[in-house]
């Protein structure tokens, strides 16, 4: 008997049997919706991650500077000119964007703007990718100069209680009044630079050293060339700044080394998810089982006229078989749809850009098939042993 006739006569047999058809349509729609939307929610949520970077560039080296006070003001303290001077160490390192964060209290016009204070060289709106709404940005010809640029939610707060130009307006930090010279636009936070733009207040990095006596240069991003290497950066630098002091110890991180674990971290976690989703679908093959073998019992008769008007018992395991891979198809189908729709939603509602992977759909559908398959053999393979005679002796 041909596979067409099979396939023809499956939907017929299933479609007399609707309830039961729908049943077990469900348990597979509900595991293959379930993989696909855990699948396709670990990718989005991976890739949001990444795009942090990825807006950065892949072609940075940051530096963590830390060590004790005591070599405050002294020999060991690192100048920007020491940092500015990276660039003509390593031919590979195109800037270099010394900074340092400070907290003091902030106001403006009596209102609390809840800053930070972040001291930086021109360079840094370069390598981090600052660019701006309003004025400009600090130049390092600002020297000591009490000039500022502000964030985009610091701008909104000052926007609410004023509804003048900032340009030219003056914040109070701690004891000292800077004047606003720049207004940045919204900048996507990003975890590979400790500062995040939108609530900050920058200023000359000269004049944050001025504003306390414990401010020095704490972090180095480096933009690098595409093509060079990192790790042989990182020793040419490393080695630079260990001449220039001795009592720091530095923490080197590059954007391309996170990516690449975030990528492995991820497979893991959309591995573990699909098998959180297969309990699902194998609550669902299961189902279909047992719909296959209440169908088999209940169509005893029907078998055992077949056998005898020369069916083989192969026709007889495909016919069933048939019957519980359309189901299986069916409800993967279906099921993949609303676990796209399903992630769509999540990223929706988590404000991610949405992207269609077709790994998750192409999986889900897939194991789908196979899970008809399997659980579908067995009451296809017990249907083909019965014996005619006792087949219609059942009734």
């Amino acid at each position: 008997m041909k596979w067409s006739a099979h396939i023809h006569e499956g939907m017929l047999n299933l479609l007399s049997a609707k309830l039961r058809s729908l049943l077990a349509l469900l348990g597979i729609l509900v595991g293959t919706a379930s993989v696909v939307a855990m699948v396709m929610g670990g990718e989005l949520a991976t890739n949001e991650a990444l795009k942090q970077f990825k807006l950065l560039g892949t072609d940075l080296l940051s530096v963590t500077i830390s060590g004790t006070t005591d070599d405050v003001g002294g020999q060991n303290t690192l100048s920007p000119e020491k940092i500015t001077n990276l660039p003509a160490l390593d031919k590979n390192i195109i800037a270099a964007a010394p900074y340092t964060t400070l907290y003091f209290p902030t106001e403006f016009n009596g209102q609390d703007l809840h800053a930070s204070i972040v001291g930086v060289t021109q360079s840094f709106a370069q390598v981090v990718h600052v660019s701006m709404e309003q004025g400009r940005f600090i130049s390092d010809l600002d020297g000591y100069s009490m000039f500022c640029v502000i964030g985009s939610e610091l701008y909104q707060k000052i926007k609410a209680a004023t509804f003048s130009n900032p340009i030219g307006q003056q914040i109070t930090v701690g004891k000292n009044i800077f004047t606003i010279v720049g207004v940045a636009n919204e900048w996507p936070e990003n975890s590979f630079v400790y500062v995040n733009i939108d609530r900050s207040i920058i200023v000359p990095l000269l004049a944050a050293e001025t504003l306390s006596k414990y401010a020095s240069i704490s972090n180095v991003v480096m933009q690098l060339d595409p093509h060079a290497n990192g790790e042989q950066v990182e020793k040419n630098v490393q080695n630079y700044l260990q001449q220039n002091t001795s009592s720091k110890q530095f923490y080197f991180r590059s954007a391309k080394e996170l990516i690449t674990k975030m990528s492995k971290q991820s497979q893991i976690l959309t591995i573990f998810l699909g098998l959180i989703g297969s309990v699902s679908l194998l609550v669902g093959g299961i189902g279909v089982m047992n719909i296959m073998l209440v169908s088999v019992i209940e169509r005893r008769r029907e078998i055992g006229i077949r056998l005898a008007v020369g069916a083989t018992p192969t026709d007889i395991r495909s016919l069933f078989l048939t019957e519980a891979v359309m189901l299986s198809l069916i409800g993967g189908i279906l099921g993949v749809i609303i676990g796209i729709v399903v992630a769509y939603v999540i990223a929706l509602f988590s404000q991610w850009q949405f992207t269609l992977f077709f790994f998750p759909p192409l999986i889900g559908f897939a194991v789908s098939a196979a899970t008809g398959i399997f659980f579908g053999f067995y009451p296809a393979h017990k249907a083909s042993k019965w014996d005619p005679i006792n087949a219609l002796r059942s009734d």
